[in-house]
């Protein structure tokens, strides 16, 4: 088939709706996808479609827990074909410098314009145990390079022909066990480039407080992470595995009590529980980022509790 002129030039990025939400002050909302294990997307299309008057951008996960899955910026380049705005995650576990540069200009011809920058799951813990990790670049260090290519070079200051035109974010935890370490890490991301942050599960407010009071940034766009509780046995598991995460007992106390009464009951605590963190955060964040972990057909149903339709 013959290319016409207007066929052979390369498409543009698409400007972030994301950003403009939230320069314009809107208290937004961000929910996690992942992207299949395999070519079919249908599924992925499926809860696009079920949340996309919930949230404002989706962030497609990067072979979460080290899980091979399709490439985030294909799946967020078919999300935007439907007019669903994607946030690409790219993690520095599997690349080298050159192949994540390469990447990124990639999602930038794909249309991407929103990056979320994480170190990524370990390969052990995957589908592929006996992968060798890359780990070439610190998160800091991927933001700089995307933060280059906005400006029409490289990691290496070798000039590009154009510039990109990323939104730029990363992770934090407002959990984790060593505070000072964990704002200074995050300080670093923000001089790097990185313009809005998306933390790991909140359950105690009152850390999120303590962290947004020493970072003393009322300038950065920070999404509080909410993942409703399903479970004691998920809330025991997250106590016990996961970095960062504390699940008082009164919670886990009302899960128990919930599930002693039947697997309704469990989703009505769950999500009541959700939605009084979440509002108790309102007043301290840009927004909130959902992530369902299996109960996307919930979350239309948290975002209206939480006032936030």
């Amino acid at each position: 088939m013959k290319l016409s002129a207007t066929d052979s030039q390369p498409p543009a990025q698409i400007p972030s709706r994301l950003k403009a939400a939230l320069a314009a002050g809107k208290f937004v909302v961000t929910c996690e996808l992942s992207p299949p294990k395999g070519a079919d997307l249908s599924a992925l299309f499926a809860k696009a479609e079920l949340l996309r008057d919930a949230a404002d951008a989706f962030n497609l996960t990067d072979s979460a827990a080290a899980r091979m899955t399709m490439d985030p910026a294909a799946a967020g380049h078919h999300l935007l074909r439907r007019g669903i705005e994607p946030i690409v995650q790219i993690t520095s576990r599997d690349k080298n410098r050159i192949a994540i540069q390469s990447g990124m200009l990639g999602a930038a011809a794909l249309g991407v314009s929103n990056l979320v920058i994480m170190g990524g799951d370990p390969p052990h813990i995957g589908d592929h145990p006996d992968a060798k990790g890359v780990g070439d670049l610190f998160s800091s260090d991927i933001i700089a390079a995307a933060s280059a290519l906005n400006r029409g070079a490289d990691h290496a200051g070798n000039p590009t022909t154009g510039r990109t035109d990323f939104f730029i974010g990363s992770v934090c935890n407002p959990g984790a066990a060593d505070l000072d370490a964990e704002i200074e890490n995050t300080r670093r991301k923000r001089d790097a480039g990185a313009r809005f942050f998306q933390t790991q599960a909140i359950y105690q407010v009152a850390r999120l407080r303590e962290f947004i009071a020493r970072l003393d940034d009322p300038d950065m766009a920070l999404l509080a992470g909410i993942i409703p509780v399903k479970s004691v046995k998920m809330a025991t598991y997250m106590n016990q595995r996961v970095p960062g995460i504390d699940i008082p007992d009164e919670v886990v106390a009302r899960i128990a009590a919930a599930e002693s009464a039947g697997p309704e009951r469990v989703v009505e605590e769950s999500l009541a529980i959700a939605a009084a963190t979440i509002g108790e955060a309102r007043g301290l964040c840009a927004g909130v980022h959902l992530m369902a972990v299996g109960w996307e057909k919930h979350l239309p149903a948290l975002v209206e509790r939480a006032g936030l339709g």
